[in-house]
């Protein structure tokens, strides 16, 4: 066995986080205007199958946020860390905000998606850094 074959993918979220990485994020609509991210094959609200791409806006705002100064074994390395619910136009992301102090983090904040690296699992991870 590779090392290739040890690799797992999280179909639809990788390719949206490739993606974003490459400055292409989207987020998906359906035909009666509902929203969400990938991955989704099916509107959360109404259930079509018709979603369609749309480019995420380049900056979103926070809504709200958490400092985590106790994590799971999973981020223990990354903590003290910030999660933020971010308001980008139609959609919300959840991540963790990164190139800031904790202290300073505040609702209203203006940020800017970027795909980053947990520093405890070494995985892709959603980073919202001050625009």
């Amino acid at each position: 066995m590779s090392d290739a074959d040890d690799t797992v993918a999280d179909a639809g979220f990788d390719d949206w986080l490739d993606a974003a990485e490459d400055g292409a994020a989207y987020y998906l609509e359906c035909p009666e205007d509902h929203t969400s991210l990938p991955p989704r094959r099916v509107c959360p609200d109404c259930g079509s199958t018709d979603l369609e791409e749309l480019a995420l806006p380049d900056t979103g705002e926070v809504r709200t946020f958490t400092v985590t100064h106790v994590p799971t074994p999973a981020f223990e390395e990354d903590a003290p860390y910030a999660t933020a619910v971010v308001d980008f136009g139609p959609v919300s992301l959840t991540g963790q905000v990164v190139g800031i102090d904790v202290g300073d983090v505040e609702t209203g904040l203006t940020v800017e998606l970027e795909i980053s690296v947990s520093e405890t699992t070494g995985e892709r991870v959603i980073g919202l850094r001050p625009a």
